[in-house]
């Protein structure tokens, strides 16, 4: 039924103008502005996709992550990100480096929080 149908996802933040400069600023990613009255904003992916981003007043981030950046070298994007003010989670049950990357077995992968506590990561998969 909805095969057809073009599908895009969305996320809510607490503050709409830090999650403006973050994702377009710290994170480089091409941001645009909705509706600055009622908080709403697109970022655009490498791929084209634009994801929605939209104010909660009483936003409570998610307990998973919810955005991965896909990289073919995780170490100079954690390296990057770093010098740009990043701070990277480290997990229980996880063997991090002391970049904060996972280096198990699947994808190398480094999670981060934006402004409003969501968490992202960056990863590299094997091979």
């Amino acid at each position: 039924m909805l095969a057809g149908a073009k599908a895009f996802s969305g996320f809510a933040v607490d503050d709409i103008d830090a999650a403006r400069q973050f994702y377009g600023e710290t994170l480089g990613l091409e941001v645009k502005v909705l509706d600055e009255q009622h908080g709403l904003i697109t970022i655009k992916t490498a791929a084209g996709e634009e994801i929605f981003v939209y104010a909660k007043s009483d936003h409570a981030p998610a307990n998973f992550t919810l955005l991965n950046f896909e990289v073919d070298d995780i170490d100079p994007a954690v390296a990057g990100l770093t010098e740009r003010g990043v701070a990277f989670e480290r997990y229980d049950g996880f063997d991090h480096d002391e970049k904060g990357i996972a280096r198990g077995p699947g994808p190398q992968i480094a999670w981060f929080k934006d402004p409003a506590g969501n968490t992202l990561s960056v990863l590299q998969q094997p091979g």
